[in-house]
């Protein structure tokens, strides 16, 4: 009888333990899913992005005209709330709104470096069409670094 028991010991201990890491690596983090949802819905990100700034009206005086997106995405989470913010480099292109303020600033002409802003909440990733200007993505996570804290995307 002991004998079995030692039997059975080597081979259910194994198994389970065998199936409890295969199980367990298997499943992702909520984080893990964000990222890779984030990186699927990229595209129809940027474009909800651009469609919301134009909305928003800043800077005042200028119209958008259009964004460069950039490759470099930095993640951070939020130190109150959890939530996960993304940092996406963009160049955003301007015209001078016709007879406004700013029609004969030379500027204007130039693109503006910035981070444009998404959260994922509740499953979902979403914009407010915000924009950090002259700060690439790891500038804004530095910068904000007593707001939001890096998130390790390997």
């Amino acid at each position: 009888m002991l004998q079995w028991l030692c039997i059975a010991g080597l081979i259910v201990i194994p198994t389970a333990i065998l199936l409890w890491l295969i199980f367990r690596g298997g499943r992702t983090t909520e984080s893990q899913r964000a990222l890779r949802l984030f990186k699927l819905r990229r595209e129809a990100l940027e474009a909800k992005f651009f469609d919301l700034a134009v909305l928003r009206g800043v800077p005042r005086g200028l119209t958008w005209v259009r964004c460069d997106w950039k490759p470099d995405v930095s993640f951070a989470r939020d130190i109150e709330t959890g939530l996960l913010t993304a940092f996406v480099g963009v160049e955003i292109h301007f015209e001078a709104i016709a007879g406004g303020e700013m029609e004969d600033v030379e500027a204007v002409g130039h693109f503006r470096e910035a981070s444009a802003v998404f959260h994922y909440q509740s499953g979902v990733w979403g914009t407010g069409g915000k924009a950090l200007f002259n700060m690439s993505p790891a500038e804004a996570v530095h910068r904000l670094a007593g707001q939001y804290t890096p998130v390790e995307t390997a």
